[in-house]
């Protein structure tokens, strides 16, 4: 005989398993801890700030001709 299935549970599990892929995926994709984040802005301002010290600012040729 043939096992008795509630649909609406079989519906519920299907879309968490769903979204339980999705959220795997974003982890993969996005998952970088607040400390991972922190250092990479740090290392960003860092290379901003050695570059604007470095920078080498000339005077405007006052006649282009």
């Amino acid at each position: 005989m043939a096992e008795i299935v509630n649909l609406r549970q079989v519906r519920k599990r299907k879309a968490r398993a769903g979204q339980a892929q999705v959220a795997a995926e974003n982890r993969a994709l996005y998952g970088r801890t607040r400390t991972e984040r922190d250092r990479q802005s740090q290392e960003a301002a860092r290379a901003t700030q050695t570059l604007d010290g470095a920078r080498v600012e000339r005077e405007p040729d006052p006649d282009p001709t």
